[in-house]
């Protein structure tokens, strides 16, 4: 009999989440330990959920008996910048269910609200979102089976090995970053033990940290979109706030984690603020949104205005790709500048005949006051107080 894609549990142990969580984590409880942070789901693609909400409501549930072990303690003290007293809060930490609300709002819909300090709401993010997908993918998809995720996978790598030559394929930099949305966590665990096998360039690692751990390989992820919202009510002035993420950043890792994230207010409003002293301390930047090329160009030209050679640096892409844009992307900057790719749910929720959902959970208030992204992508901005955003918008000269 062919072994089903969905296991007993849906999140295996508190590692069952994304590395950049853990490090902002540990950034939090070292210099923001008392900021108070809500957070809300947002379902981009206006799928009815409701029909799952007992079933979410259980499995959100058994969050509260999620704790670390001393084993996986033992693996995160192993990696340098994890220091040792947040390593003795993680053997503590509990998932307190006080801080979730989840229930339906007045059209119907699902609904989820968190509300607490940010140091002890910061991990429910990836759970939860892992949850609402695969609740809603036994429901919706009860009889694919492993060997189709493997079949699917093997197609594209195959794709890719016609398509790019043995240099391309040397060259090609590759991680799983689809703990998310992932159709399961079987699904997930399935593509990381083939990637690692059996991917024809080189396979880096996965943000997953508990795979990760199985798998020996890198956990990846530095920072996320959070850490600058959260910025524009902690640091002195609204203006100021992407540079003090960065400074904070800088302080708390000393060099180490340097991947910025470009997006939460614009690529062009980050790089007025990642002047000469941001560009030479961090290693490269992150792409999440709007078209890729041009960001990567804008990129490579604030390099080189600084005098800084962009072949140096890297830039890593983690917006909605598959491996024909990984491909196109490699092709057009080979050579140019450092590139890596994070593909998520076209990882980890690409079945034929399954349609992935589009879902966040997002942070939407600081200490009680409004923060907001605004993205290159159209849809993608997101945030309760319109007269913020369009302030926002003002005070960062975004159109």
């Amino acid at each position: 009999m062919s072994d089903s894609v969905f296991g007993p549990r849906i999140i295996q142990n508190l590692l069952d989440t994304d590395f950049y969580k853990i490090t902002m984590m540990q950034a939090v409880l070292h210099n923001y330990p008392n900021a108070e942070v809500e957070w809300e789901f947002r379902c981009r693609n206006n799928e009815d959920l409701a029909p799952y909400l007992a079933e979410i409501r259980y499995q959100i549930e058994q969050l509260a008996d999620v704790s670390v072990t001393h084993d996986q303690l033992a693996y995160l003290e192993k990696i340098p910048f994890i220091k040792a007293d947040f390593i003795r809060f993680l053997s503590l930490f509990r998932f307190n269910l006080r801080y979730v609300q989840v229930g339906l709002d007045a059209t119907g819909q699902l609904a989820i609200h968190v509300r607490g300090p940010w140091l002890h709401v910061i991990l429910f993010e990836i759970p939860l979102l892992a949850i609402i997908s695969e609740v809603r993918n036994r429901y919706r998809y009860r009889e694919v089976l492993i060997e189709q995720v493997g079949e699917r996978l093997y197609q594209k790598l195959d794709w890719l090995r016609a398509q790019a030559s043995d240099d391309e394929l040397a060259g090609l930099q590759l991680a799983d970053f689809g703990t998310r949305r992932r159709f399961s966590y079987r699904v997930q665990e399935e593509v990381v033990h083939i990637l690692k096998r059996d991917f024809p360039g080189k396979f880096v690692g996965t943000s997953n940290v508990h795979l990760a751990r199985e798998y020996q390989i890198k956990p990846i992820g530095t920072m996320a979109h959070e850490w600058f919202m959260a910025h524009q009510q902690l640091g002195p002035r609204l203006l100021d706030s992407q540079a003090a993420a960065l400074e904070c950043w800088v302080r708390e890792y000393r060099g180490q984690l340097g991947i910025a994230l470009t997006d939460c207010i614009g690529m062009d409003a980050f790089m007025r603020d990642f002047d000469l002293y941001f560009a030479k301390l961090f290693d490269g930047l992150r792409h999440d949104s709007g078209e890729p090329l041009a960001w990567a160009e804008k990129a490579i030209a604030h390099y080189q205005r600084l005098g800084i050679d962009p072949r140096s640096k890297t830039l890593i892409f983690s917006d909605g790709l598959d491996f024909q844009k990984m491909l196109e992307l490699y092709r057009a900057l080979n050579g140019r500048i450092q590139v890596s790719f994070g593909i998520g749910t076209n990882l980890t929720c690409d079945i034929p005949g399954v349609t992935p959902m589009n879902i966040v959970i997002k942070m939407t208030a600081c200490n009680g006051a409004p923060v907001a992204k605004i993205s290159d992508s159209p849809g993608k901005t997101q945030c309760r107080d319109e007269n913020f955003v369009a302030y926002l918008r003002h005070v960062f000269k975004v159109d």
